[in-house]
């Protein structure tokens, strides 16, 4: 049987984590542990497994979402792999289908009651386009399928009853629920955030998204708005909890790359000085996320910290500064 040769599998290798953006990776995997974190006497073979699925599901969900929007990426973003060529559309589809069905497998393996989410996360990737492509849709499309990130990680306790998902202050807790707005409204900040470093190549190429329909300090508005609810949710949560001094420092220092982020984007009107607002929308998001779970497991410190200095190194390292 043929196989690929070493060199051409390494080049594969190498151009799909590229395209998988690993400094986003800690998005998905800061979500999945504000879920693990409300696990009680979680066993850590199981925690450390559905975290591991959790972390790489953003890497293979953005690659499939990627296969989707080369005209517009290919404007904004000509340095990505699949629009140089250096994937084809087909290698980078059935990779990312194929790394969320084992993600979905392994959180599955841990509770069935997670493939129905999985499910439902992987067809919500398959529509994101459509949603992108219109103003009102695109934020809240994209941070509902985030914001299961914390419900799978927190079904990784078998004893949690199915019917809690339709109950949103059921036995999960008001903390577990409002936490979970809280990554939903965090990661709706970064959508928009995210959106002023493409308005040109998104107008060229048809994408409404909200700097494009509303204007720039409208759509920057818009952010500050979702930026102010991420916040008010996180600390909400973290004082049902019972706050500590290191959930507090890491929501400080949250709200203050928030501040930053919104800031700098009402200052500007040019899309290339748009990099570290939105990295520090990025920032936010996962630091509120490590807020909470620290609230929960203080014990976790040491791992956490290890987690967000991995994130700074990555998101220092990633290939083009000025995209985020």
């Amino acid at each position: 049987m043929a196989t690929a040769a070493p060199g051409r599998a390494a080049g594969f290798v190498h151009a799909y984590l590229i395209t998988m953006r690993p400094y986003l990776l800690f998005v998905s995997g800061a979500a999945g542990l504000v879920g693990l974190s409300f696990v009680p006497n979680p066993d850590p073979v199981r925690v450390s497994l559905a975290f591991a699925a959790l972390f790489l599901s953003y890497g293979f969900g953005q690659a499939l979402t990627d296969c989707f929007q080369t005209d517009t990426d290919a404007i904004s973003a000509p340095y990505r792999p699949l629009v140089r060529g250096d994937l084809t559309k087909r290698q980078v589809f059935v990779t990312s289908l194929v790394g969320l069905a084992g993600a979905v497998v392994v959180l599955a393996a841990l509770n069935p009651v997670i493939v129905l989410l999985g499910a439902a996360a992987v067809v919500g990737l398959l529509t994101y386009t459509f949603f992108k492509r219109r103003w009102w849709g695109g934020p809240a499309w994209n941070s509902w399928i985030v914001a299961l990130l914390p419900l799978m990680g927190r079904w990784v306790d078998r004893s949690v009853d199915p019917a809690a998902l339709i109950r949103p202050l059921g036995p999960l807790g008001p903390a577990f629920t409002i936490a979970v707005g809280a990554v939903f409204f965090g990661y709706a900040n970064f959508v928009v955030m995210g959106y002023f470093k493409d308005i040109s190549a998104d107008r060229q190429t048809g994408y409404n998204t909200l700097p494009v329909a509303l204007g720039w300090q409208p759509a920057a508005s818009v952010g500050d708005a979702t930026a102010l609810v991420a916040a008010a949710l996180a600390a909400r949560s973290i004082a049902w909890i019972g706050a500590n001094v290191w959930s507090v420092a890491m929501l400080a220092a949250g709200i203050g790359a928030h501040v930053f982020a919104q800031a700098a984007m009402h200052r500007t009107n040019d899309e290339r000085a748009t990099g570290t607002p939105i990295a520090n929308s990025v920032r936010a998001f996962v630091l509120y996320c490590l807020a909470v779970t620290v609230a929960n497991r203080p014990g976790w410190l040491p791992l956490l910290i290890l987690f967000y200095a991995a994130f700074e190194l990555s998101l220092r390292l990633r290939p083009e500064r000025g995209q985020v």
